[in-house]
């Protein structure tokens, strides 16, 4: 059976580095994509030796940096990524009105921009071959589905993002191709460690989830595996929510007694 060849974008993020540790190397192969050139030696040094990998450095927020990643995958493996992970982007915490048009457009360029530009590139990649069935996932997130304070700009880029995937959906589903997404919570990482800067404030943050926790990379990694798997086959234009109950489900508040 031949290896799939799976593109990950943002790939030095806590996310992306949890669902790499998750592939099987008997089964898959690896394109690595990240601006972050330094991040990308770091993580291949800690790569299984029996995972086929390739490094990409490349900014996607372009059109030119996110085609120049799948050609140059597609070259290395000898054929395009049948699947991708776009977990490349940023969070901005910021009110609306404190929100500067720097900080509005790198938050657009991050995660709306990235997104759009690395699927046009996989798709037309796909489309280029004789079965161009294959499956990406997009990262939406749980504050495009339910208002949270100070989060406008994100929310905007990221609901641009849940617009995406079904729409790409059905434009391709006739090609074979799945396009799906996730809708993260708050999940702890490098790029969110700052908000867990004492017991306190992570305890608040924890209250805020109905199952009493917040996010780990393994969980949206382990979801992001599914949706790209072949066990999800039938499943496209859906944006799954991983956010331990908090866009569906009121936490339960304690009482004294």
């Amino acid at each position: 059976m031949s290896k799939r060849t799976v593109l990950v974008t943002g790939a030095t993020g806590g996310v992306a580095s949890a669902l790499v540790r998750s592939l099987d190397p008997a089964h898959d192969r690896v394109a690595l994509v990240s601006r972050n050139a330094e991040g990308l030696d770091a993580l291949r040094g800690q790569l299984p030796d029996d995972l086929e990998a390739c490094t990409i450095v490349a900014d996607v927020s372009t059109a030119e940096g996110a085609d120049q990643a799948v050609v140059r995958a597609s070259a290395h493996f000898g054929e395009p990524p049948a699947q991708l992970a776009h977990c490349a982007g940023s969070a901005l915490l910021a009110p609306l009105h404190r929100t500067t048009q720097a900080q509005y457009r790198d938050c657009m360029a991050a995660n709306q921009d990235s997104a759009f530009y690395t699927l046009r590139a996989w798709v037309k990649a796909r489309l280029q071959t004789d079965e161009p069935r294959g499956s990406a996932v997009l990262f939406s997130s749980v504050v495009a589905q339910i208002g949270v304070s100070n989060h406008e700009a994100i929310a905007m880029a990221k609901g641009a993002i849940a617009s995406l995937v079904p729409a790409a959906a059905a434009t391709y589903a006739g090609h074979g191709i799945r396009v799906n997404g996730i809708a993260p919570g708050l999940t702890r990482t490098g790029a969110t460690e700052r908000l867990f800067a004492s017991p306190r404030a992570e305890a608040q943050i924890e209250a805020q989830y109905p199952l009493q926790r917040y996010g780990q990379a393994e969980d949206l990694a382990r979801a992001v595996t599914w949706l790209l798997s072949d066990e999800a086959e039938w499943v496209t234009g859906q944006v799954l929510s991983v956010d331990g109950g908090f866009s569906r489900v009121r936490p339960m508040v304690p009482t004294g007694g």
